[in-house]
């Protein structure tokens, strides 16, 4: 059974800082390129941050780049989101993506964990 379990969202102060996991179960991790999303209500998911299998390409939206930064550990099947000098504007659902090609082409979603930035 695959599973994507996120965690380390909270609520925190604009200017701070948070780090998100995404530990990954039933695929083999190491193939899979990773993908951190995000959504605010009523608005589309947005793609934040992308790392190859490898961890040796790494693209960012505009919005966080300078700010976040993805890192993943295939050892232990987890995928960081380092986010700081948080915005108001970051505040969103963010969910950890898979993406497989061999043998067929799969993608599998975490759950969600909430962030938001507030003073």
């Amino acid at each position: 059974q695959v599973q994507l379990v996120e965690s380390g969202g909270g609520l925190v102060q604009p200017g701070g800082s948070l780090r998100l996991s995404c530990v990954a179960s039933g695929f083999t991790f190491g193939s899979a390129t990773m993908r951190w999303y995000r959504q605010v209500l009523g608005k589309e998911r947005e793609l934040v941050a992308y790392i190859s299998n490898t961890a040796d390409y790494t693209h960012y939206a505009d919005s966080v780049k300078g700010r976040f930064t993805i890192t993943r550990d295939n050892a232990k099947n987890t995928v960081y989101l380092q986010m700081s000098s948080l915005k108001p504007e970051d505040t969103a659902v963010y969910y950890c993506h898979a993406a497989l090609t061999r043998p067929t082409y799969r993608i599998y979603w975490g759950q969600g964990t909430q962030v938001t930035v507030s003073s």
